[in-house]
């Protein structure tokens, strides 16, 4: 892709190399917004993702980033990955941005690199319609820089942990789930319309999931294996199926730790009018968890789910983090450099050139019809002169009686 270059501030926006991880992971250490604590797993894995980015594959964009640089020093990172598999919506992972030493011991972020750097993404990257970006709410910085940047809200998020001892007074009671299955390909279509219900028109449109996301094929299933592997996870998926409206009523996604080195983080989707499924299906969550060492349960709710707001607060859940969804479009992107009004008809279509300067006219049917009339009665035809051609006029009447000889 190409480099853009600032040249105020005379300031090269790259890919990201592999020389460059080391200096951001030293970066990320004392920077408080960028919460780039797999940086180090990605400078071990660097060799293999940047092989997979040079052709078609499920991981092509799995390490995507860029670095602002001015002379020989790094001044930011934005890393990015598409957020559906049709890579319509993409979304800013991270932003690392190096702090400056301001008056009286303050750090001063210099905005204007990281305006560039998301800049850069949305210009470069064709492929996205629309562009997503969770920010915390205390995170003034990042907040009046994703708006510079035209991001608008979109929704408020609230990351939740339910206490090992609560997990444990939810397992002991059992599920009421008579109709809980296995997830598999073949229930994509499902779990799609649910997702479709479980959300608002506005967001529907900007997550733009399609059935295809819901499926994994041999690829993805062997790289999720790889990496719980090497996690110690395990991941645990069912739904709940209503066998009057044969659709998906319920679903989790749990990723349970085996070690106890990091809590649970799970994922629950449940359709709008089924709101009494939330308690079952954390009684259910809570007994998968009871296999492990004892550790707390991360979740994620947003404002538009209201009844799980109020269910985790009477279960007594603690608020870890308040973040904002922004979300900004770049469906119009088009060349600014001629507007469309201003081109004329022969910068369209080059070969067409007009041979000579049109004369306006007036354009009478009747006259059109008179000049065919007459051309049809005047043309000669085959060497016949038109007289000879038309039809011989009756003879006069004679004075001569009938019956004379």
């Amino acid at each position: 892709m190409p480099d853009s270059t600032d040249t105020k501030t005379d300031l090269k926006i790259r890919p990201c190399t592999l020389r460059d991880l080391e200096i951001l992971e030293a970066m990320a250490m004392s920077d408080l917004t960028s919460g780039a604590e797999d940086l180090r797993q990605i400078r071990q894995w660097y060799g293999l993702l940047k092989g997979l980015s040079f052709f078609p594959n499920p991981f092509q964009h799995s390490f995507c980033a860029y670095v602002a640089e001015q002379g020989d020093r790094l001044r930011g990172m934005v890393q990015v990955s598409p957020f559906n598999k049709t890579r319509s919506t993409w979304r800013v992972e991270r932003l690392i941005l190096v702090g400056q030493s301001g008056e009286e011991g303050t750090v001063v972020f210099p905005t204007d690199v990281g305006s560039q750097l998301i800049r850069h993404c949305l210009q470069a990257i064709w492929e996205a319609r629309t562009w997503i970006m969770e920010v915390g709410v205390d995170n003034d910085m990042l907040l009046g820089l994703s708006r510079q940047a035209g991001f608008q809200p979109l929704a408020h998020l609230t990351h939740w942990a339910i206490a090992p001892e609560s997990l444990q007074a939810l397992a002991a009671e059992p599920p009421n789930l008579p109709n809980l299955l296995p997830v598999s390909n073949a229930d994509a279509g499902l779990l799609h319309q649910l997702d479709t219900f479980s959300m608002p028109p506005t967001l529907r449109q900007v997550f733009d999931r399609h059935v295809i996301d819901f499926r994994r094929n041999l690829v993805i299933a062997l790289g999720n294996s790889l990496r719980c592997w090497m996690d110690r996870t395990e991941i645990v998926r069912g739904y709940v199926f209503q066998p009057q409206r044969k659709a998906a009523i319920g679903y989790f996604h749990i990723e349970l730790c085996r070690d106890g080195s990091q809590p649970h983080v799970a994922d629950l989707t449940v359709h709008p009018e089924y709101t009494w499924l939330y308690p079952e299906l954390l009684r259910q969550m809570a007994q998968v968890t009871q296999v492990y060492s004892p550790q707390s349960l991360r979740l994620t709710s947003a404002d538009y789910q209201s009844e799980r707001e109020e269910y985790l607060q009477q279960l007594g859940a603690i608020p870890t983090e308040r973040s904002l969804l922004l979300s900004r479009s770049v469906w119009h992107k088009l060349r600014e450099a001629r507007p469309l009004e201003g081109l004329q008809l022969s910068d369209v279509l080059q070969g067409l050139q007009p041979s000579r300067t049109p004369i306006p006219s007036r354009f009478s049917l009747l006259d059109y019809w008179k000049q065919q009339q007459f051309q049809q009665f005047s043309a000669p035809t085959d060497g016949v002169s038109p007289p000879e051609r038309r039809t011989p006029l009756p003879k006069p009447p004679t004075d001569e009686p009938h019956g004379s000889v």
